[in-house]
């Protein structure tokens, strides 16, 4: 039986109607028409549904709908700042580090978030905060590029 609850998304209050075992990335993509989150592996082995809650990396595919209640999530859909992207964003246009695009979005959040508590990371914060998200195409290079170049080059 669906249940109502009240979540936060992107800064918009949303009333959804949920099955208690709904996890997030459902109702991000079917309920809400946020598809920028991935299901790759339903399993939480690839990062591509990585979302912000409360400012920390999740991934959506393991977390329930009905435990984010209270809480603010922030898809990639909701990074844009006046529909403008953010300097990170374009970093991964200018830099190449986007190639199919299905790891990007969770890419860019744990990047993201990264860069939130620590806005000069060195190259090894870098890739212990990007470790959860596997990508295919890139071979990390220009992802790890495109980060450093939006933190202004590495720090300690």
């Amino acid at each position: 039986m669906k249940k109502p609850i009240a979540l936060t998304v992107n800064g918009v209050s949303e009333e959804v109607y949920v099955e208690e075992h709904w996890t997030l990335l459902e109702v991000l993509r079917d309920q809400l028409g946020l598809t920028g989150a991935k299901d790759g592996c339903s399993a939480g082995e690839c990062g591509s549904c990585t979302v912000l809650i409360d400012g920390q990396t999740q991934l959506a595919c393991l977390t329930l709908a009905v435990e984010c209640i209270g809480q603010s999530i922030t898809t990639i859909e909701g990074l844009a700042v006046k529909g403008e992207m953010i300097p990170l964003q374009r970093a991964f246009v200018e830099h190449g580090a986007i190639q199919c695009g299905f790891c990007t979005p969770g890419m860019i959040l744990s990047a993201h978030a990264l860069l939130e508590k620590n806005p000069r990371p060195s190259e090894e914060q870098i890739k212990k905060a990007l470790a959860g998200n596997l990508c295919r195409c890139t071979g990390y290079v220009k992802i790890l590029e495109a980060v450093q170049a939006t933190a202004g080059g590495s720090g300690d």
